[in-house]
């Protein structure tokens, strides 16, 4: 176990934590929200044309989560990184001047995406309005911006580490996979006119260093909230944590190319893609599973019952969107008839909510244990389970509804109409389709409700029972 802190105290990067964690989850409600206009304007195409346009309302649906999750990302290191090496984090007024300079950034660049949009095509769209590359259309000096904050924050952790005179395992990984953490992220910022090798750098940036270096990421922070939360052995989460690594980086790389499929390159990249992109999620569940089996054998019982939960969520929701709803349309034999269907963004939601989503909502309720009432026997409240509930049915009914209306188009659309015009018009106005995207909206706005709820629990969990306590104890 860790040096823990002196109860109800905080390092200042702790309350630097706090900080992103907040700005996160108002972004979480943008990516909600903004994703709601755009399921309701697949089914009312005219809503909101040419005030907020659909691809608008994607755009800020996509960015926002991608903001939001690494926000989420940065608070957890700044939350656990003086837990770990026992000391303050080495740099840290620059580290919030950093924080302040990406919230800054952010919300220029949400107003220019609402009150712009887009513009002529030319040198000056590219450096100021949007990239124009899906996923990744922050304009380039955004992009500059962030590899810069993502340099502060690597520094962050190599100063406090060499100071501290303390490399953990955990903290070894963290350092290597921030490097390709700024680095990978440069690989989006070149300029080509062959499409395909602009393709090419462009899946380094949206595979690589999402799915990959957020994944390394994201087992550093579970690996670290795993011996606090239930009391687990280093070795243990430090064995899964360099399988990890192994894999991600081992064979992750290589199972990039599934997204190599159909942009020109060689053909065997359709083996090598097909065979190693579903071996990336294994070593996480696994650590995650191995953790509340080893505290069940010891008996060791934690007094955070949300985060607990969050964290078996994030196991197997890892494992099953990343995992099998990956896995189930990547080999190329089937990913000829499903690329660019319904199936990639049923994928895409399991998969960022079970493996980012949940390890982010677990740090934050084990923060808010530190912050509220550390002397609580039981942090616990009755409202974060229907927020937990009703985000996971929100997100799988989603993702189901998503399923459906991607197979139907795998067989309208490619298998029977052979990818025509027709076909493509045939698949969206097939009934299974358009059902489909109507239960996807209805599931949204019960994800949408969840969030509220999540929100509010968030805002009140620990008070009441520290009000409860006072009462008791009053003469």
């Amino acid at each position: 176990m860790t040096q823990a802190l002196p109860q109800g105290k905080l390092y200042e990067s702790q309350k630097l934590a706090l900080w992103y964690f907040w700005v996160a989850l108002a972004l979480f409600g943008a990516q909600v929200l903004f994703g709601l206009l755009a399921a309701w304007q697949y089914l009312d195409p005219g809503f909101l044309y040419g005030k907020l346009n659909f691809m608008t309302n994607r755009m800020l649906h996509v960015n926002a989560m991608i903001v939001w999750l690494l926000l989420g990302f940065m608070g957890g290191v700044y939350w656990f990184l003086p837990m770990e090496l026992g000391r303050e984090v080495v740099g840290i007024r620059l580290a919030k001047a950093a924080f302040f300079t990406l919230v800054g950034a952010v919300a220029v660049v949400v107003l220019v995406y609402l009150l712009v949009q887009y513009g002529p095509g030319n040198a000056f769209t590219l450096w100021f309005i949007t990239e124009g590359r899906e996923y990744i259309e922050a304009p380039r000096w955004a992009d500059i911006g962030i590899v810069a904050v993502m340099a502060i924050f690597l520094y962050n952790v190599v100063a406090t580490a060499l100071k501290a005179q303390r490399i953990t395992g955990v903290v070894a990984v963290l350092m290597f996979d921030l490097v390709a953490l700024a680095g990978l992220y440069t690989a989006g910022m070149h300029y080509t006119p062959n499409i395909s090798m602009d393709q090419y750098f462009w899946w380094w940036v949206v595979h690589l260093w999402v799915e990959a270096t957020w994944e390394v990421l994201v087992g550093s922070i579970m690996a670290m909230a795993l011996m606090h939360l239930l009391g687990t052995p280093r070795r243990i989460v430090e064995t899964w944590l360099y399988l990890e690594v192994a894999l991600v980086f081992g064979t992750g790389i290589l199972g990039l190319g599934h997204h190599y499929f159909w942009i020109g390159t060689p053909e065997y990249w359709l083996g090598l893609g097909g065979f190693f992109s579903a071996l990336e999620p294994i070593p996480l569940v696994a650590m995650v599973v191995h953790a509340v089996y080893d505290a069940g054998v010891h008996r060791m019982q934690t007094v955070n019952q949300p985060a607990l939960f969050w964290a078996i969520a994030q196991a197997f929701g890892n494992f099953i969107g990343a995992g099998v709803w990956g896995f189930m349309q990547t080999l190329p034999q089937i990913n000829l008839y499903s690329h660019g269907t319904q199936l990639a963004p049923a994928h895409g939601h399991l998969a960022f909510f079970g493996a980012y989503v949940t390890a982010i909502l677990t740090v934050i309720y084990m923060a808010l244990h530190q912050v509220r009432r550390p002397d609580l026997p039981r942090f616990d409240s009755k409202l974060w389970k229907w927020a937990f509930v009703l985000m996971v049915v929100g997100i799988f009914g989603m993702s189901a509804a998503m399923t459906v209306a991607g197979f139907t188009q795998t067989m309208v659309e490619r298998a029977i109409g052979g990818s025509t015009w027709q076909a493509y018009i045939d698949a969206q106005q097939h009934p299974w389709f358009q059902n489909g995207m109507v239960w996807r909206f209805v599931f949204g706005v019960f994800f949408f409700v969840s969030y509220l709820v999540l929100l509010w629990d968030l805002a009140t969990i620990g008070k009441g029972e520290a009000r409860a306590v006072k009462e008791v104890g009053a003469p």
